[in-house]
C-alpha cells in the first residue's frame, strides 16, 4: 500500500504544510482492486470501464396501466364516439406468453409489461371504461377481484399517437454502451444501473481501514464519571467520524494511557486490520509524549526507510506532527497533536487526502474558494505560520467562529470551513478577501 518511504527525519527543519503533505501523498498508494458484491461496493471506487451487455429495457414495455391496441382502431375516438374493440386478455408484468392484438381488439396491460404483438400503442385505462360500459374509470379493478375485465368489451374514448405510452427497448441505455467509467464513485444510483444490467459484482479499489487512537492517562470514555484532572476522549470520536465522512471504514480504539510500550503493542495488534493508522496526542516536546516515545525508534531492519518521523510544521494549530510507516505491510501511520481544534484541523489538511488517496480518486482534497472577511476586528496571524481559524461561510462571504485556541471544541462544531492565513500574513482586514476550505 506504500510503495515509497517517507523523507528521513531532519530535526531542525521546519517543514511547510505542502512539504508534509507532499511527502504523505508520495507514500501512500491506492489500494489493490478486489471484487466485491454490489452493496459492499458502496462507496468504493471503480477501477474497470462497465459495459452494457443488455438494453435497457430489454424490450418494448407499457409506461401506463391501461390497453395495447392498434392505433387505427381509437382513430377519431371520444367520449361521444368511443371506440369499442374485444378484450383478448391480459398482459401482466414478468409474462412470459404474450397475446397477440389483431384488428378491433385490445389486451388489458400493465405498466412495465412487453408490448404484445400486433400493438401500437397504449391507452391508459382513464381514457376508457374499464370494460364496465359506465364511462370513463380512474383506474382498474384488481384482477382477483374482477377477473371478467380480462375479456369482454372495452370502450376507448380517445385516441392514440404510434408507441404513446410505451417504453422503447434500449431508450435507457444500450447494449455495448459503456455505463460507468473507471474511476467513478459507487453510490446509490451507480449501484442501480448495475443491478440493472445484470452486475452482482464489480472490480472496485476499497475502502480504506483506518484505526483511530487517543493517548493520554487523562482522558474518559463519555458516560463514565471524571475524576480530578481527568477529560472526556472527544478526539478519537471526532477523527473516526471524519474519517467515515471520508469514505473509510473506520475503528475506534479506546483512549490509551501514557505508557510506550502499552502504546506500541496495542498499535501492533490493531495492524491485521489497519490500512492507515492515526494517532492523536504524544507528539509535542513534553515528559509524557508517549506517541514520540513509543514510536521515533520503531523501524523494520530489513526494509530502510520505515518508521515514524516526528516533525514541526510552520502552521497553526498544529505544529507538531508525525508521519511514517509501521509493522511488516510498511502501513501508514499519521500522528496529530492532541488539542481538539489541532487535531481536527490536521485530519481535514493531512489525513483525509491519505484516505482519498488509498481509494484511488483523483481529486482528494477539500474545496476550497475565495470569500470576503466579515469580522469585526482584523485576524492576527504569526509572522512564517499559515493560520486555520475555523469559520461560518455563506454566500461568498466567511467569519471567524471563535478564538485561536487549540482547546475550543464548541466553536468548531458551529464551523463548516477553515479560513486560510499566508505564512507571510500578519494581519487581515474585515472586508479583506481570503482562501476557504470547506468543510461540508
Amino acid at each position: 500500500m506504500s510503495s515509497a518511504a517517507p523523507r528521513p527525519a531532519d530535526q531542525d527543519h521546519l517543514w511547510s504544510v505542502d512539504e508534509h503533505l507532499e511527502d504523505i501523498l508520495a507514500t501512500v498508494r491506492p489500494l489493490e482492486p478486489i471484487e466485491l458484491q454490489l452493496l459492499d461496493a458502496q462507496g468504493c471506487v471503480l477501477v474497470e470501464d462497465v459495459t452494457v451487455p443488455v438494453s435497457l429495457p430489454p424490450f418494448d414495455n407499457s409506461s401506463m396501466d391501461g390497453y395495447a391496441v392498434r392505433v387505427a382502431d381509437v382513430a377519431g375516438a371520444s367520449e361521444e364516439f368511443p371506440a369499442v374493440l374485444d378484450v383478448v386478455g391480459d398482459v401482466a408484468a414478468g409474462q412470459a406468453e404474450l397475446l397477440h392484438v389483431g384488428p378491433g381488439q385490445a389486451a388489458r396491460i400493465m405498466t412495465g409489461a412487453p408490448l404484445p404483438p400486433g400493438a401500437e400503442t397504449v391507452v391508459p385505462v382513464e381514457w376508457t371504461d374499464g370494460g364496465l360500459g359506465e364511462g370513463p374509470v380512474s383506474g382498474m379493478r384488481a384482477r382477483s377481484l374482477a377477473p371478467e375485465g380480462a375479456e369482454g368489451h372495452v370502450h376507448v374514448y380517445r385516441s392514440a399517437e404510434a408507441r404513446a405510452h410505451v417504453r422503447a427497448q434500449g431508450s435507457d441505455v444500450r447494449a455495448g454502451d459503456r455505463a460507468l467509467d473507471a474511476g467513478t464513485v459507487l453510490g446509490p444510483p451507480q449501484i442501480a444501473l448495475l443491478a440493472a444490467i445484470g452486475r452482482g459484482t464489480v472490480r472496485v479499489r476499497p475502502r480504506p481501514r483506518v484505526v483511530v487512537m487517543s493517548t493520554g492517562s487523562e482522558l474518559v470514555q463519555p458516560d463514565e464519571s471524571l475524576g480530578t484532572g481527568q477529560i472526556y476522549d472527544s478526539n478519537s470520536f471526532a477523527l473516526t467520524a471524519a474519517a467515515r465522512d471520508a469514505g473509510a471504514i473506520a475503528y475506534r480504539v479506546g483512549a490509551v494511557a501514557d505508557d510506550a510500550e502499552t502504546l506500541r503493542s496495542t498499535i501492533e495488534d490493531q495492524l491485521v486490520r489497519a490500512d492507515l493508522v492515526v494517532t492523536t496526542g504524544g507528539v509535542s516536546v513534553g515528559a509524557y509524549d508517549v506517541v514520540k516515545e513509543a514510536l521515533s525508534s520503531v523501524a523494520d531492519e530489513d526494509e530502510p526507510g520505515s518508521g515514524v518521523d516526528f516533525r514541526k510544521l510552520a502552521m497553526q494549530p498544529g505544529k507538531p506532527q508525525g508521519f511514517g510507516t509501521i509493522g511488516p505491510d510498511h502501513t501508514p501511520l499519521l500522528a496529530l497533536p492532541g488539542n481538539p481544534v489541532s487535531s481536527y484541523v490536521s485530519f481535514e489538511l493531512f489525513v483525509r487526502p491519505a484516505i482519498r488517496t488509498l481509494m484511488g480518486l483523483d481529486d482528494v482534497h477539500r474545496p476550497r474558494t475565495r470569500a470576503i472577511l466579515t469580522a469585526k476586528k482584523a485576524l492576527t496571524s504569526p509572522k512564517g505560520r499559515r493560520q486555520f481559524l475555523r469559520g461560518a461561510y455563506a454566500d461568498g462571504s466567511v467569519a471567524p467562529v471563535g478564538g485561536a485556541g487549540s482547546h475550543l471544541v464548541a466553536a468548531l462544531a458551529q464551523a463548516d470551513a477553515l479560513i486560510v492565513v499566508p505564512e507571510d500574513v500578519e494581519s487581515v482586514e474585515p472586508g479583506a478577501e481570503v482562501e476557504v476550505v470547506l468543510l461540508g
